[in-house]
């Protein structure tokens, strides 16, 4: 096989799998944490073997999804961070980018975060709460990386921002969480409450000298 065939057969397979992944996004935006193999691979057109055949297990399908989205969260709140504003500014954006995130779509937030409840077997829904962790231990580190490139926290600025990093991503996924299920307040009041609460040292945090500023 040469390579000009062994590339368009990648580019096919990627596409094919692109269109999976579309197909998984809109059982699960319908179903959340009840999403099934079986109702993706009605959804997609195809049988549940076909299915596996691109993923694996569920486990594979899963992880996938959750690349996408958190791919897809992540450089929003890159974006967040590099907006053309104020520290304090954009501690807020960066903590609404991910509450209007789980807001607007609910029921992928859920899927990803959430294990399925009241489910018969294990073929009817994913059991996805094995996975939240790993995906909360790289936003964490994602973040840890934007302080320590940003922020100047004296000799123990790499340690310090790991702290930070994985602390701001348990605390606004715990209080998103509780937020999301019982709407206590508005999204500009909670990011308010969670902006004073980070602001005492961030306040008081110089920029990292050469880098790209906080």
């Amino acid at each position: 096989m040469d390579t000009t065939q062994r590339t368009d057969q990648q580019r096919s397979a990627d596409r094919r799998r692109r269109e999976l992944l579309e197909a998984a996004d809109r059982v699960v935006l319908r179903d959340g944490p009840q999403a099934s193999m079986n109702a993706i691979a009605a959804e997609a057109g195809i049988t549940k073997p076909i299915l596996y055949r691109h993923f694996g297990d569920k486990s594979g399908l899963y992880a996938a999804l959750a690349q996408r989205h958190t791919d897809a969260l992540l450089a929003s709140l890159r974006a967040a961070l590099d907006a053309p504003a104020d520290r304090r500014e954009r501690v807020e954006a960066t903590l609404d980018t991910y509450l209007a995130a789980i807001e607007a779509r609910p029921q992928v937030y859920r899927f990803l975060m959430h294990p399925a409840e009241g489910t018969q077997s294990s073929d009817q829904g994913f059991d996805v709460g094995q996975h939240s962790v790993p995906l909360l231990r790289r936003m964490g580190e994602e973040l840890a990386q934007v302080i320590e490139e940003r922020l100047d926290l004296g000799p123990e600025t790499q340690r310090l921002a790991r702290v930070w990093g994985h602390g701001i991503v348990g605390m606004m996924h715990a209080a998103g969480d509780w937020w999301l299920g019982e709407r206590p307040c508005s999204r500009t009041d909670l990011v308010r409450s969670l902006a004073d609460l980070l602001w005492g040292r961030l306040a008081a945090a110089g920029d990292r000298v050469g880098g790209p500023g906080f």
